[in-house]
C-alpha cells in the first residue's frame, strides 16, 4: 500500500504564493524557506543557481513555486550552494 498524498505548500497558504502567510505551521516554515532562497538567488536564474548546487532547475522551480516539499538533500544543497541558511529558525 502506498503513502497516501498530501497537500503541498502553496495548497495549504493563502494566495498569492508564498506571498501571504500559511495558518498551517508547516507550510508557513516552508513558504518562509521560500522566501529566504528567494532572496539568495539574488535575481540569478532558477537554472543558474540550480547547476551551481547540484539539484535539478525543475526541483528548484517546483519547490519555489511551492508545488512540493524540498527534502533534506535539496535543502542542505541551496545552503551550501548559496553560501548561507536558508531554513526558518523559530523567534
Amino acid at each position: 500500500m502506498g503513502r497516501p498524498s498530501r497537500l503541498v505548500p502553496a495548497q495549504l497558504a493563502g494566495e498569492p504564493w508564498p506571498e501571504v502567510p500559511a495558518n498551517d505551521p508547516v507550510a508557513e516554515v516552508a513558504r518562509l524557506f521560500v522566501l529566504n532562497v528567494r532572496a539568495a538567488m539574488d535575481g540569478q536564474s532558477i537554472r543558474s543557481v540550480a547547476a551551481r548546487v547540484g539539484i535539478g532547475n525543475v526541483t528548484l522551480l517546483t519547490v519555489l513555486a511551492g508545488k512540493a516539499w524540498p527534502d533534506l538533500a535539496t535543502i542542505a544543497r541551496l545552503e551550501a550552494g548559496l553560501g548561507c541558511e536558508l531554513w526558518p529558525r523559530r523567534p
